[in-house]
């Protein structure tokens, strides 16, 4: 009877725990999600689609994709790797209302030459503006290899954020606590995110 009660209460902890975890990526379709791009005549083919399970972004034209939702305190759980060359591309939070190409939040800079800075257009204690680069913490790219999958993980807890990729600390800031959208960065390389949860 005791080992029954203790798998019984362990179930109900596993319960309560997934109840926290809000899936915003089916894996199929692209319901629950916002774009945002920069109008160019050239680009004939969709900037954003779901191929094999996986969010792709093709870079072209510059613009994003975000969240209908808004978040406060939450720690964002993905995975993303690139889809060919590395050019550039970001993960934002605390997206604000005013679309544009270039948002004003936070965003973890992937591109290889600056990968791991925080970009933000909100003020970042201890570094000076008015667009504030904060640069990274950790020594040499965390990254995989091309093609492979890169865990990542942001928390944002009241003004403090957190970055860790593939278990690394890679960059943290403390900024004015606020509500705003995640999204993904489309500016000139093809990448791809999936697994993309909060919690």
């Amino acid at each position: 009877m005791k080992k029954i009660l203790i798998a019984l209460a362990f179930i109900a902890l596993l319960g309560s725990c997934n109840q926290h975890k809000e899936m915003l990526f089916n894996g199929k379709d692209l319901d629950g999600w916002v774009f945002f791009t920069r109008e160019d005549s050239t680009v004939t083919e969709p900037t954003f689609t779901v191929v094999d399970g996986a969010l792709h972004i093709t870079g072209q034209p510059f613009g994003y994709i975000r969240t209908v939702k808004k978040y406060v305190d939450y720690t964002l759980h993905l995975q993303w790797r690139w889809a060919g060359p590395r050019a550039d591309s970001g993960i934002f939070n605390r997206l604000p209302d005013n679309d544009k190409v270039w948002p004003d939040g936070i965003q973890l800079q992937l591109r290889e030459s600056d990968f791991g800075y925080l970009f933000s257009a909100i003020p970042l204690e201890g570094v000076e503006g008015p667009f504030f680069r904060k640069a990274p913490l950790c020594e040499g790219d965390p990254e995989k290899a091309d093609g492979e999958w890169n865990e990542t993980v942001i928390t944002c807890q009241g003004g403090h954020i957190t970055c860790t990729v593939n278990g690394v600390l890679v960059n943290e800031a403390v900024a004015e606590a606020a509500e705003g959208y995640i999204g993904f960065q489309s500016e000139g390389g093809a990448l791809e995110f999936k697994d993309i949860w909060v919690e």
